[in-house]
């Protein structure tokens, strides 16, 4: 690692999440990680400092102003970006990263942006070893680093691949303005085609030829191995993505999960009512989706709707809670089951607790993390953070568990 003035640099820390980060960070760490905090608002992180009551640096820099943003990469060897949509306020941070050998987290779930982050380069900071890695929030750590929780318990443990796992998830809690704007932000560049795509995130020789059994689940379903209703995950369309591209990945380091694996995610329901309530999510989805494409339907949702920077009251984020269920099947007809569980508000108490513990195992573990120092590009959580990120979060208090059915 290179020498630099700070270990980690909070980007967007005046946003809402961003302050999340900034309290989560003051709270776990020590003298011994040197960090700051950075923005396009001077006023505004000086506020977000005096409310958290630390003494750290303030670096100012709007994410369109490249040379301001060189001058913030390049001091850093970790930078954490909050600020989003990331299509719009990503790329020049990015690309700095590549150019100073920075790493990167980030919390996007904007698939088509990660995918452009792949075209321009992977190659280069593979070459480079330097890790970038989005999506780190709860879209998409607990489906990335479940899956591969139970595809290596069922190598190292039972001695057979994994052929397919499935994901359940339950949870509570509210949204915030800047997740909502990323959504309709991918909508208003014309990228749903690309969203819809099982292996947009997959190099193209990774692509299976029966892409139809990963095509993403559309309709309400019986599950007989839950014994209850489910339906679509809201955010299967960026974390299948994500697991997809780690199979991908470490199948190219002989690493490989086998040639046969399969993931998908549910939205389960507990009875009594679960097959209405299962109806009317799919329902309500395709109704959202309809009034999107309507000028004054969409207009009536946006103000309803939290804005950019706001979102769920302290109460709320504080009541919420996320519970992610996965199944496994073993090609030898083994079966195992895992857990990734924890209370906070699944979009920002959790997002800021992955996201952050994602950036100091790059600032702090860098020499426990899979591949050695020469491993870099875009990666994903499992494949650049892998079982440092596990400890760190059951370390913060996170349920992670596998156990044989």
């Amino acid at each position: 690692m290179r020498e630099t003035t700070y270990d980690v640099v909070l980007y967007g820390a005046s946003g809402f999440v961003g302050r999340q980060t900034v309290r989560y960070i003051a709270e776990r760490v020590g003298d011994e990680v040197r960090w700051a905090i950075a923005g396009r608002d001077r006023g505004k992180l000086e506020s977000v400092r005096a409310e958290v009551g630390i003494d750290v640096d303030i670096l100012v820099a709007d994410s369109q102003d490249r040379g301001a943003i060189d001058a913030i990469v390049s001091q850093t060897r970790v930078l954490l970006n909050t600020a989003g949509p990331f299509a719009l306020y990503g790329d020049a941070i990015v690309d700095a990263c590549v150019r100073y050998h920075t790493h990167y987290v980030d919390i996007t779930g904007e698939t088509p942006w990660v995918k452009g982050l792949i075209d321009r380069h992977h190659l280069q900071a593979a070459t480079d070893g330097t890790r970038i890695i989005p999506c780190c929030g709860f879209d998409s750590v607990p489906a990335d680093l479940g899956a591969y929780l139970l595809v290596r318990y069922l190598q190292r443990e039972l001695g057979n691949n994994c052929t397919h796992i499935k994901a359940y998830y339950q949870l509570a809690g509210g949204v915030n303005g800047g997740t909502l704007a990323s959504g309709l932000n991918i909508y208003d560049r014309g990228e749903l085609d690309l969203v819809s795509n099982p292996f947009l995130l997959n190099p193209p020789e990774s692509v299976p030829t029966d892409i139809d059994r990963h095509r993403d689940p559309t309709s309400p379903q019986y599950d007989a191995e839950m014994d209850t209703w489910v339906a679509p995950f809201y955010m299967g369309v960026v974390n299948t993505r994500i697991v997809r591209r780690t199979w991908a990945l470490f199948d190219r380091w002989q690493e490989s999960y086998g040639t046969d694996f399969s993931y998908q995610e549910y939205l389960k329901f507990d009875p009594p009512w679960a097959r209405l309530r299962a109806a009317v999510v799919v329902g309500s989805m395709a109704l959202i989706g309809g009034a999107i494409a309507i000028p004054p339907l969409r207009s009536l949702l946006e103000s309803t709707l939290p804005q950019v920077g706001s979102g769920p009251t302290e109460q709320t984020m504080n009541e919420g809670w996320f519970r992610c269920e996965l199944l496994g099947w073993g090609s030898q007809g083994q079966r195992v089951r895992g857990l990734i569980a924890d209370v906070g508000d699944p979009g920002n108490r959790a997002t800021v607790k992955f996201v952050c513990e994602s950036a100091l195992c790059l600032a702090v573990d860098f020499d426990r993390l899979p591949g050695g120092a020469q491993r870099g590009g875009i990666l994903t959580p499992a494949t650049g953070l892998g079982d440092v990120l596990v400890e760190r979060l059951k370390q913060a208090g996170m349920r992670l568990e596998v156990e044989t059915i």
